[in-house]
């Protein structure tokens, strides 16, 4: 009768391949007490050591270990209890998943491998003897998962300055990952209304929506969205912010003086975005003749940062005829700006110059831009459609004419 049982026993273990039936192993426990007889004294299993609960990283491999003392001719099973699937029994796996295996030492100590662990892998395990009753403890494996950031807006906006923008963050993982957002090089987040008052000035911002309003040229660049939950590695995606505007010129001074035979650096300043096509000239009218990189002219331009450049003319060994009057313009598709500078002859360079507080040629500073002497903006001509009421655009749309 024993032999019937267990044959039957062994077949539904066989076929049944890992599926739902608890049941099985209460047949072990059945059988177990028939092979014991009535009146067998044998010391109870018992457990050495608790389950312990794990968190480990997807894709990670771990592994839990259930001690038994006098186990006797009892068995050990593995189960997975929230889904009551048994895994193994003894040594001999039921649920065929090539993840799972199982390892007994040959004295008291089970242990059961899962490899590359999935997030399906979570729950509770279960090291269960079949006694009757059925002695068992549990351990909960808990899968984690980094953060990662889905995009489907793109990751550049173009706005019109004084409008608004707003840049959204998704990010999924296990647990759920907080977003932040800050600026690339430490600069603050400037929140304003509408109108372009300013209400807070930040260094991040918490929330997966950064919205911006009454956008300025100093808002323009790099925000980095980042998501963390604990898992490493945390995840960042960068955002590009264009702030578009006409172009200003100006000028430190409106008059240079030099003496014939010497060099002289003309210098503009200029902001523009887009970036802005900026050209040199001779006298003030908008037709005349552009001047090009010779050995008579140095013509170069510094970057200063995202919207503004500076704009170097040098005029080599002068002479009469280059005295007069030098034109810096710029234009894009907002509009054109120009300034005008008039160089000048004299015999007493250092008084005329120091009277007249020239602009200083080797001026270093590349982060400020030059006092405001003069400027002029005028509307492009290939442009007689410009903006000029702030317009709302969301995270990726380019405004008109962009």
């Amino acid at each position: 009768m024993a032999a019937e049982a267990l044959r039957r026993t062994r077949t539904v273990s066989m076929e049944t391949g890992g599926l739902p039936l608890v049941s099985t192993f209460a047949l072990l426990t059945i059988v177990a007490g028939q092979l014991q007889g009535p009146g067998y004294s044998e010391q109870e299993p018992e457990f050495l050591a608790p389950l312990e609960n794990i968190t480990v990283a997807l894709g990670r491999d771990v592994h839990f270990t259930c001690t038994v003392n006098h186990l006797g001719s009892y068995k050990v099973a593995w189960i997975k209890s929230d889904t009551k699937t048994i895994l193994a029994i003894h040594t001999h796996m039921v649920n065929i998943n090539p993840r799972l295996s199982v390892t007994h030492n040959g004295h008291n100590t089970w242990k059961l491998y899962i490899s590359n662990v999935e997030p399906k892998d979570s729950g509770t395990y279960m090291c269960q003897i079949n006694t009757d009753p059925m002695k068992s403890q549990m351990g909960h494996l808990s899968v984690v998962i980094p953060p990662d950031i889905a995009d489907s807006e793109g990751s550049e906006a173009s706005v019109p300055e004084g409008g608004s923008v707003e840049l959204k963050c998704t990010a999924t993982g296990v647990p759920e990952p907080t977003i932040s957002w800050k600026r690339e090089g430490g600069r603050n987040i400037v929140f304003r209304d509408e109108n372009g008052n300013e209400e807070k000035v930040v260094e991040s911002y918490a929330g997966s929506t950064l919205s911006l309003k009454g956008l300025r040229r100093t808002d323009m660049g790099t925000y980095w969205c980042i998501a963390g939950n604990g898992v490493p590695p945390r995840k960042s995606r960068k955002y590009e912010v264009t702030v578009l505007f006409q172009p200003i010129v100006r000028v430190a001074s409106l008059v240079l003086w030099r003496m014939a035979d010497m060099q002289v650096t003309l210098q503009c300043y200029v902001e523009a975005s887009p970036k802005s096509l900026t050209t040199w000239q001779r006298g003030k009218s908008h037709t005349g003749a552009k001047l090009l990189n010779s050995s008579k002219y140095g013509i170069t331009e510094d970057v200063l940062n995202k919207y503004a450049v500076r704009m170097n003319l040098t005029v080599n060994r002068l002479k009469k005829s280059d005295f007069g009057e030098y034109t810096c313009s710029a234009v894009n598709a907002y509009g054109r700006a120009n300034a005008t500078i008039t160089l000048k002859g004299t015999n007493a360079a250092k008084d005329h110059y120091n009277n007249n507080n020239d602009h200083d040629d080797n001026n270093d500073d590349h982060n400020t831009a030059p006092n405001n002497r003069t400027y002029n903006n005028t509307p492009a001509q290939a442009t007689p459609q410009e903006t000029t009421e702030p317009k709302r655009v969301r995270f990726g749309q380019q405004p008109n004419g962009c």
